[in-house]
């Protein structure tokens, strides 16, 4: 099975964090900051949904695609995670071009900082992501958990409270 867009994202991550919320451990239901990105999603680009359509293809899910222009946009609510979230775009124009959908380019868009950045599938981008997939299907198969990573991006994760609670 391929790999969901949220599994690539994660693999940017934390491996902790995408072997948890493959395994059924989902815990962004009771995150405020995930929450919160949604609303930002959902109320930013109102008129949207007239031009751009939902798609889902493979395992992906794509929220806005543009069929005549050829482009994905991904909304995230910070910037923080910029690595991730290009990764996790790239990944939707490979899935789209594997399947025969025409692709340009995608643009990442943080509307509450007013900032998009344009994203390109690349050649060496399309012989990576293969590996990406089998990467994410390494760490998911796992028996064991991978250890936490303590790095400071983890004091904002929805998994926070499960990784650094002492039991």
């Amino acid at each position: 099975m391929h790999p969901t867009g949220t599994q690539i994202q994660y693999l940017h991550l934390c491996h902790r964090k995408l072997w948890l919320f493959a395994n059924g451990l989902n815990m962004e239901h009771s995150s405020d900051l995930v929450a919160a990105g949604k609303m930002i999603g959902e109320q930013s680009y109102t008129q949207r949904a007239s031009k751009w359509q939902e798609l889902e293809i493979e395992n992906i899910k794509i929220d806005h695609y543009d069929a005549v222009k050829g482009i994905v946009r991904e909304v995230k609510k910070s910037n923080r995670r910029v690595g991730a979230h290009v990764a996790q775009l790239k990944y939707y124009l490979f899935v789209l071009e594997r399947n025969g959908i025409a692709v340009q380019h995608g643009i990442l868009e943080y509307p509450t900082l007013r900032q998009t950045e344009e994203i390109y599938l690349t050649e060496e981008d399309r012989k990576d992501i293969p590996s990406w997939e089998a990467e994410v299907q390494r760490v998911v198969g796992q028996e064991i958990c991978p250890p936490r990573i303590e790095q400071s991006l983890c004091k904002r994760c929805a998994y926070f409270d499960f990784c650094y609670t002492d039991v």
